[in-house]
């Protein structure tokens, strides 16, 4: 378990939800790779304040090395991405399973923070917010998971690898119907949960939450030889590039800061609206 002094220190330090960039590089103890991270966000059009929020940072946990990875794309919010930059790992990394039984861990760390932000609505307000995390543990294996449509894609030997699952209404229809909900394409030319929201599955949004689910889809990854890179990306991204366009546009560029800056970049060429938010943990 982490120890509070170190657990308040990363929240002051990590959590970035302005347009800003920084790189990090670190040479991981438990691993022969120069291990280096970079990230980039901009404001979209839209007349709302910045509701995109982003943790990109490295930390020694007793004997393991972190890295913490996470994009948070909030909707009539900013309120509870930036709850969830601030508590979201602290609440895995706290679960007593982490080690153990991660994948059980983190879906309760998950539930958790939900009930949590459900429970400070009054504060936070009626928005949600969907989440991508990563954790790399030792510079060796990456564990992701994702409730919403950010992504988390993984390059090995050029080819992009989708590691977080796109939690679509119309692909969950039966789920939210069966908790008294409905799917539809109006207003609007996508389907969305009650008309309203257009994911399936995300933090908060109370007035929606007995049709929505927060439960996120958890994946794991070795770090072999074959492995460049892993892009994270907020909606803002996916919405106009496919994952293997985003791993191309990159291939080549080794600062993985100016890799994130290059996606969002090209994402704004091809006239993504949205905030669009980007981190690149580059391997080799």
């Amino acid at each position: 378990m982490i120890g509070k002094e170190i657990l308040h220190k990363f929240k002051a330090k990590s959590c970035f939800g302005s347009s800003t960039s920084e790189v990090g590089r670190v040479k991981s103890n438990m691993s022969s790779k120069q291990i280096t991270h970079g990230h980039h966000l901009v404001k979209g059009k839209s007349h709302h304040d910045m509701e995109d929020y982003v943790v990109a940072q490295f930390k020694q946990v007793e004997d393991k090395e972190l890295g913490l990875f996470a994009i948070f794309d909030g909707h009539l919010s900013h309120e509870v991405p930036h709850y969830l930059c601030s508590h979201l790992f602290d609440n895995i990394l706290n679960e007593p399973d982490f080690w153990t039984e991660t994948e059980k861990a983190i879906k309760r760390a998950y539930r958790i923070t939900d009930t949590n932000i459900l429970d400070k609505a009054a504060g936070l307000g009626k928005g949600g917010s969907t989440a991508v995390t990563a954790i790399l543990v030792n510079g060796q294996k990456l564990v992701v998971a994702n409730v919403g449509d950010s992504r988390a894609v993984i390059c090995k030997n050029g080819v992009a690898k989708q590691l977080s699952v796109d939690h679509e209404p119309s692909k969950e229809r039966k789920n939210i119907e069966s908790r008294g909900g409905f799917v539809t394409n109006l207003p609007g030319d996508v389907p969305r949960v009650d008309g309203q929201l257009a994911v399936a599955r995300a933090f908060g949004d109370r007035g929606l939450k007995e049709h929505l689910s927060s439960e996120p889809d958890v994946a794991m990854e070795i770090i072999d030889d074959d492995t460049e890179f892993v892009i994270l990306e907020s909606d803002g991204v996916s919405a106009v590039m496919s994952n293997q366009e985003a791993v191309d546009c990159i291939k080549d560029i080794m600062d993985p800061q100016e890799a994130a800056r290059h996606i969002v970049e090209e994402a704004l060429s091809r006239k993504s609206r949205d905030d669009i938010s980007c981190i690149v943990v580059r391997f080799k």
